[in-house]
């Protein structure tokens, strides 16, 4: 029989609990139960429903594919969250993608902010050094 080493013998690390398993595992914890939410978990668009066992499973043995958008509805609707809460959080845990904020900016906004992304600190504190100079001169023409 082979000797095994430290490594071999060392329990491993569950991995960490994913965006969207966290959320249903925090509205179970407030109180709601899993069956409370399976009972509310009905996409309005198609009729889709969750069971109980489906919202256990997406919070300790997620599946491999993220849940498809009627389900992604039939989530929030069991949750009580917003929809767009439980898609990020699904886009976050399966596709490691974490959305910022920007709603509320239009087209305009997001571009330039774009720009303003890619460009390096140096040229950043330039656009930040200009945009306050025009600031100043707009207060102190008024």
């Amino acid at each position: 029989m082979p000797a095994t080493t430290a490594e071999e013998t060392r329990p491993t690390e569950a991995p960490p609990m994913g965006a969207l398993s966290r959320l249903i595992q925090e509205v179970q914890e407030s109180g709601v139960s899993y069956q409370e939410m399976a009972n509310k978990a009905v996409d309005p668009e198609t009729d889709t429903r969750l069971v109980k066992q489906a919202l256990q499973k997406l919070v300790k043995t997620p599946p491999v594919n993220p849940p498809l958008p009627p389900q992604l509805r039939a989530i929030a609707n069991g949750t009580g969250l917003p929809l767009r809460r439980i898609a990020e959080a699904a886009a976050e845990q399966w596709l490691g993608y974490q959305a910022t904020e920007l709603a509320g900016y239009g087209d305009e906004v997001r571009i330039i902010l774009g720009h303003l992304g890619g460009m390096s600190p140096q040229e950043q504190r330039r656009w930040r050094a200009m945009i306050e100079a025009d600031e100043r001169t707009k207060r102190e023409d008024s």
